[in-house]
């Protein structure tokens, strides 16, 4: 029945038909999570890369061009639920990543990508660059769609992110 109601732990009413999306949502954020990483992970197989998880590869494709602490890479979220020391440690170990001593805090290790990583990083941005070509006539996602996805995405972000920061 539209608009019926239910009563949480807290005492506050809920509409049915919200939870009910705001769950189906969190499945369907948890099953795209897996997916990219299998698809990752595929693609990583069908280049040879079995050395490399699916998270270590988003990690080197996050780092990109740029020098990044750990701490930088954790807090932006780059780590994706995982051991970001401990996939760093794999990564620098492999040769995808290097470390130097930052410029402005001698004891602050800032992180880059060496060729190696820069290669992988390129293949990787192929395989994107790929999947956005097919979106439409394959997928049937349009731009508009994505659009509208990605800030309807940002606002769960930003609210999960309250819920943490505020204790909500």
């Amino acid at each position: 029945m539209a608009g019926q109601t239910q009563q949480n732990s807290v005492g506050e009413l809920v509409e049915e038909s919200s939870l009910s999306e705001y769950r189906r949502a969190l499945s369907l954020v948890e099953r795209l999570h897996r997916q990219l990483l299998d698809v990752v992970k595929d693609d990583l197989d069908r280049a040879g890369h079995d050395d490399l998880t699916p998270v270590q590869a988003l990690l080197i494709f996050n780092i990109g061009d740029a020098e990044w602490s750990a701490g930088e890479l954790k807090s932006r979220g780059f780590y994706l639920g995982s051991n970001v020391s401990y996939n760093l440690k794999k990564l620098h170990e492999l040769g995808y990543v290097e470390s130097g001593k930052s410029l402005h805090d001698k004891r602050q290790i800032r992180l880059r990508l060496t060729k190696e990583g820069g290669d992988l990083r390129k293949q990787l941005d192929v395989m994107f660059q790929r999947h956005a070509a097919t979106l439409s006539p394959v997928g049937g996602v349009e731009s508009p769609d994505l659009v509208a996805s990605n800030k309807t995405l940002t606002r769960l972000e930003r609210f999960w992110a309250d819920q943490i920061r505020f204790r909500l």
